[in-house]
């Protein structure tokens, strides 16, 4: 494994140091763990961060072997957003400089979407501005009774755009609307109320705790049709249901009745045995 961001990663039980601010743990049996671990800057991304964030989730994609990936930060903080020296940095630049920047948060984004196993935000501390989009880009999230929540960005004259796209589809427009508008900080509970996060926890036991069942819930399926489950929910979610939405559907299920985990999954069923995927 390597610490250099500029070479391919290659996902292996044990402990990658992307670089100087993010640490991907893979075990064995197929669970992740990817830290952002600047806790002396509440796990704020700058520039770097979000490179080796963007690293780290890249390499899950071409990581079969993966059934699980949680999301956290170091030091009693999940992330309090943008860091505040490399917001100084960006004060005088030009709005191209400033696009071609804002890219790189959106396709670090779009990478954690995109990843194929499911995703979770375990939550502690603050969830600030882009911190709160990470929680929203991932599959699901769990958070401490304590941790809190803000788009903030319109406090400092800016909006949560590269974020929006996955905090709309995770709270909806409405609810949205008034978290960006008003930059409010929020707490756990209604964070679960807006489906922003899926339970909440008393404290750090709790998120150990979530992290287990969640891991052990994932032994039980197969890793390729959990990645196809993802992509069909994104490709159907607001989709008129026509003939050509039931044609591709039919299709989808049709190609996976027919493949070798599809084929496995059924015949151990009717076997009344686990599938090759399952845990013992």
């Amino acid at each position: 494994m390597t610490d250099s961001i500029a070479s391919p990663l290659v996902i292996e039980p044990g402990e990658a140091k992307i670089g100087g601010s993010v640490i991907l743990e893979a075990s064995p049996s197929g669970v992740a763990v990817v830290l952002i671990n600047r806790a002396h800057r509440k796990n704020a991304f700058d520039a770097e961060t979000i490179a080796e964030l963007t690293e780290a989730f890249e390499a899950l994609h071409g990581a079969d072997h993966i059934r699980v990936v949680f999301l956290r930060g170091a030091g009693g903080t999940f992330s309090a957003g943008a860091d505040l020296e490399w917001m100084a940095s960006a004060v005088d630049w030009s709005e191209d400089d400033n696009r071609a920047d804002a890219m790189g948060l959106a396709r670090m984004l779009k990478a954690l979407h995109d990843v194929p196993a499911l995703t979770v935000a375990l939550v502690e501390g603050a969830a600030f501005g882009g911190g709160a989009g990470l929680v929203a880009a991932c599959d699901t999230a769990v958070a401490t009774q304590e941790a809190r929540f803000s788009f903030s960005e319109v406090k400092l004259g800016l909006t949560p755009a590269t974020i929006s796209p996955y905090v709309v589809a995770a709270i909806g427009p409405r609810a949205s609307v008034r978290l960006f508008a008003t930059g409010r900080v929020f707490g756990a509970d209604e964070a679960k109320s807006l489906g922003l996060v899926e339970a909440v926890v008393a404290d750090t036991a709790g998120l150990a705790e979530a992290q287990e069942a969640f891991a052990n819930e994932m032994m039980a399926t197969a890793p390729g049709a959990v990645a196809d489950a993802k992509r069909l929910v994104w490709d159907v979610a607001g989709k008129t249901i026509d003939h050509a939405l039931m044609d591709e559907t039919a299709r989808r299920i049709a190609r996976r009745r027919v493949s070798p985990e599809g084929q496995e999954g059924v015949r151990a069923f009717l076997g009344r045995r686990k599938p090759s995927w399952a845990a013992d």
